[in-house]
């Protein structure tokens, strides 16, 4: 059983977010999201996700628990490499909390995590590939996110800091026929220098970007070969349109200035709860379906298995497992 003494607390740093936002960019090509999901409340839990993966990495380097870096399980987050400790792989299930009112509370009461499920995506946990060792740790991300103009407008008002991007459509990031989109064109209507990133694929579809400078209503071409597109950054709060052309597909995709989300995560605290091994939560977890309410979330967007945080063992005990077969 968990108490809120085996709850582990570690700082969110600026860092843990611009690595999150690092690897969400990259995912982007293979991204699905959910119906009536823009796309950036995905990229959101994604900046947020690996920020926790990195928070757990850096604790257990900095606590001297060995550890190892693996590619996670097939049919995963792309990229995406698992902890394994004692040669066990650690499959890190990560929230987010971002409303005002819960990260409130967790952090006056850090115990009202133990009533919380710890959830498991049902078709995640059925996947082939798994060892019955393998373990799940629960992690949480307390931290806010802008999700409005109005919102985004007294961030940069506060010169916080945020990131801005315009997620291209699936007919750019993933086209039916991989052929170069040839020399890309990009051209500002506004009166100021914008700077751009762009972000997409190459024949091998390696990740690949180009920073560019535009000045104002000039065209200004792209070298780079890119097979897709998936991405565009602007450093700035946009305030014309940006058009992209190209002639491969013979098009000129145009981008307004309400068209960009703030995938910047502005997190507070990092909570590592516990784990359980894979087969025994097989054993116990019990199925929460999908448009559910809990902890986590207003409504669950799939259906999920669970057994109460409260009910997972302490991570201590398994750090020094670890500890102790290194020896």
């Amino acid at each position: 059983m968990l108490s809120a003494s085996d709850l582990i607390h570690l700082p969110c740093t600026r860092d843990l977010t611009e690595g999150g936002i690092a690897y969400a960019l990259r995912s982007i090509p293979y991204a699905h999201h959910r119906m009536g999901d823009s796309g950036y409340e995905s990229l959101r839990h994604t900046v947020a996700s690996a920020a926790l993966q990195l928070a757990f990495r850096r604790y257990l380097s900095e606590k001297n628990i060995p550890f190892e870096v693996q590619a996670a399980a097939p049919f995963t987050e792309h990229e995406r490499h698992d902890v394994l400790l004692s040669g066990r792989r650690c499959a890190i299930q990560p929230f987010l909390i971002s409303q005002r009112d819960q990260i409130a509370e967790l952090q006056s009461n850090p115990q009202v995590l133990l009533g919380a499920p710890a959830l498991v995506a049902s078709d995640q946990h059925a996947w082939e590939g798994h060892s019955p060792l393998d373990l799940y740790l629960f992690a949480f991300l307390a931290g806010l996110v802008t999700t409005s103009s109005h919102n985004l407008q007294n961030v940069m008002e506060a010169r916080e800091p945020y990131y801005l991007v315009h997620a291209m459509p699936e007919a750019w990031k993933q086209p039916r026929k991989w052929n170069p989109l040839g020399t890309l064109v990009l051209k500002s209507e506004s009166e100021e220098t914008q700077t751009l990133e762009i972000g997409g694929q190459d024949e091998g579809r390696a990740m690949q970007s180009s920073t560019v400078e535009l000045p104002p209503r000039r065209r200004v071409e792209i070298p780079n070969k890119f097979f897709s597109l998936s991405y565009v950054h602007i450093r700035s709060s946009p305030n014309a349109r940006i058009g992209i052309h190209s002639p491969t597909r013979q098009e000129t995709y145009l981008i307004g200035t309400q068209d960009w989300g703030n995938i910047w995560v502005y997190g507070m605290q990092v909570v590592l709860t516990g784990y359980i091994r894979r087969d025994e939560f097989s054993r116990r977890a019990n199925f929460i379906q999908a448009g559910s309410h809990v902890f986590q979330y207003n409504s669950t967007h799939v259906k999920n298995l669970a057994v109460p945080v409260s009910e997972l063992k302490p991570l201590s005990e398994l750090f020094e497992q670890a500890r102790m077969q290194s020896d």
